[in-house]
């Protein structure tokens, strides 16, 4: 039982890194007793035994080697910018305790009016968190970000539109798709991360494209690790990422989440 524990336990270390907001603390306790109940038997301690060295195994190849930088360049998409009629700034997410835009957040919105300096569009569009996922005490995004800008920019800032209510990329496209449909627009330049460009690409055009808007990825610069993975903590950074893309893959494939309910 003790050895199925420390399997959970390091487990649960792994499903809180990897998951983030997704693994609050009463799952990661779960698991942590489920693996200690499967090691107070000796078959299904075998079983925990050999999947965790198989895990194990696979992690050491992804911290080791540069083996993942051919999924990464597979889920990017990055364009050179053009005239559009808005830029559309994707949420990132929020530090809650602190009300603090988190850095990817940050690099997409600096990214955005970047674009709208250079005189490439007149409008941003910012995403408010629908409250679904994560505490519902924190701070909208879409406010801290217009604070940010109302910051930079007192008198003469771009105009600012918000996403309301959003939960998935999916929800953001489908705002952008009235908003688009109201104002008669017919190119946006889309600014994310770049391991989420390819994805929140396609899920724009599917949105947008029967309207005849145009789609053009821009990607904000990636901030949490480089994207050469020249160190193990630059691996394993992108595992992370490399993960919650290929989950979130699958919930779109499978249909609704509970997210989307």
């Amino acid at each position: 039982m003790l050895s199925g524990a420390a399997i959970g336990c390091a487990l649960a270390v792994l499903a809180a890194y990897l998951g983030e907001i997704r693994a609050p603390v009463l799952l990661l306790l779960l698991c942590i007793l489920a693996c200690a109940g499967l090691g107070a038997f000796r078959f299904p301690r075998r079983v925990l035994n050999v999947g965790t060295g198989l895990l194990a195994a696979l992690c050491a190849l992804c911290l080791l080697t540069p083996v993942l930088r051919a999924p990464l360049a597979g889920l990017t998409e990055n364009a050179e910018p053009v005239q559009a009629d808005a830029v559309v700034v994707l949420g990132a997410g929020v530090w809650c305790g602190t009300g603090a835009l988190e850095p990817s957040s940050l690099a997409r919105l600096i990214r955005g009016l970047e674009l709208w300096r250079a005189g490439r569009v007149p409008t941003v569009t910012v995403s408010q968190q629908s409250g679904l996922i994560g505490p519902k005490s924190c701070p909208k995004l879409s406010q801290l970000e217009r604070d940010y800008i109302g910051g930079l920019y007192p008198l003469k800032g771009p105009e600012v539109l918000a996403l309301a209510n959003v939960t998935t990329t999916r929800d953001e496209a489908a705002r952008v798709r009235e908003l688009a449909r109201v104002r008669g627009w017919t190119r946006v330049l889309l600014v994310t991360s770049p391991s989420h460009s390819a994805r929140a690409a396609r899920l724009f055009r599917t949105q947008l494209a029967p309207l005849g808007v145009a789609v053009v990825s821009v990607n904000a610069p990636e901030t949490r690790f480089d994207t050469t993975l020249p160190l193990p903590s630059d691996r394993l950074a992108a595992l992370r990422v490399l993960l919650y893309e290929g989950i979130s893959r699958v919930k779109a494939g499978v249909g609704r989440t509970p997210e989307r309910e």
